[in-house]
């Protein structure tokens, strides 16, 4: 889809990695919505800011209402608990899932008839390395991910025939709050933002963004043995 011009939302848009794709809409010439849970800490210059917790129905269907514009919807929004599987705060596990699978889903429900009526557009998930590739570190996660990773795929063929193209970002740690502690290699979060939105433009359904992703989506085809050669 073609970026100047276009109704964008971006969710969880206040900072790090969803507060560069606003930027990156606005300097192609989208007009923009700045998702967040508090909008007055959205500080972008030339966006509209929009009250939005997508884990609460309420909250989802407001912005919808308030947003009923919108032929791009860019499902951000995330967090990383870094509770244990095993032994971690089920609590925490299910905020993962209610917030990535959940959230997210929600997100595509309230705004699907929206695109639809604006005449179709795009849905991107921002996804992760982690969507196909399991650590301890971020089991939560991980699990979270590549469920929404399964989400986007069934929700691309059921919205195709609507007019909604819907994408998926793949990419490992960025350098921003949210991986602060992590001691991998880190990506710039707006040149994987330009990556993300050209590939909105070129109309990919899945854009693999870092070199990371790119090895382990090409490890997925040898199985556990590709994947976990420490495994005995």
């Amino acid at each position: 889809m073609k970026i100047a011009g276009s109704i964008a939302l971006v969710t969880g848009a206040n900072r790090g990695f969803g507060r560069h794709l606003a930027a990156e809409l606005v300097a192609r010439g989208a007009t923009v919505y700045a998702g967040a849970r508090n909008p007055d800490t959205v500080d972008l210059p030339g966006v509209t800011p929009v009250r939005l917790d997508i884990t609460d129905p309420a909250s989802v269907a407001a912005a919808a209402t308030l947003a009923g514009d919108v032929n791009l919807l860019i499902n951000n929004a995330g967090i990383d608990t870094h509770a244990d599987l095993l032994d971690g705060d089920l609590d925490l596990i299910r905020l993962e899932l209610e917030t990535h699978y959940l959230g997210t889903l929600s997100m595509i429900r309230a705004f699907a008839p929206v695109l639809t009526g604006n005449g179709g557009g795009t849905i991107l998930n921002v996804l992760s390395v982690l969507s196909w590739y399991g650590t301890p570190v971020h089991g939560p996660y991980g699990a979270a991910k590549s469920a929404e990773w399964s989400m986007t795929n069934t929700l691309r063929v059921q919205l195709a025939e609507r007019g909604i193209r819907v994408a998926g970002l793949h990419v490992g740690y960025l350098d921003t709050d949210m991986a602060a502690d992590a001691t991998g290699p880190k990506s710039d979060p707006a040149a994987i933002a330009r990556i993300g939105i050209d590939g909105i433009e070129t109309d990919a359904y899945e854009i693999v963004a870092d070199d990371i992703s790119r090895q382990v989506q090409a490890g997925l085809a040898g199985g556990v043995a590709a994947l976990y050669p420490q495994l005995p």
